[in-house]
């Protein structure tokens, strides 16, 4: 029952990360005006976000019980993979900014 609630909370997780990675990946795409700025925001600051997410919601209990052989499994399963996916969703399914109209700041 422990592994169960284990697995549960752990893809949980992934489908959270996942939530923030394809939000950072938006915010930066919106809020920065270069043609690769975007993309190394999301490869640099988004997985130390994730990665310290990871440290506190496996150090709270998320996943016990749940055996996944190494270290290095654990973080391309929390960290990795979440990016993949919400740059992919964003990038494939969201509209470009290009494509809103914002109005004038002045």
């Amino acid at each position: 029952m422990i592994a169960l609630f284990g697995f549960a909370s752990l893809v949980g997780l992934v489908v959270l990360h996942t939530l923030v990675a394809g939000v950072t990946t938006r915010f930066f795409r919106l809020r920065l005006a270069t043609s690769w700025g975007w993309v190394v925001y999301t490869v640099v600051l988004t997985p130390m976000l994730l990665f310290v997410s990871t440290l506190f919601f496996t150090g709270i209990g998320v996943g016990a019980g749940v055996d996944l052989v190494s270290p290095t499994i654990v973080v391309s399963a929390l960290v990795g993979l979440p990016i993949v996916l919400g740059v992919a969703i964003d990038y494939l399914y969201v509209p470009p900014p290009e494509e809103y109209e914002l109005p004038d700041t002045r």
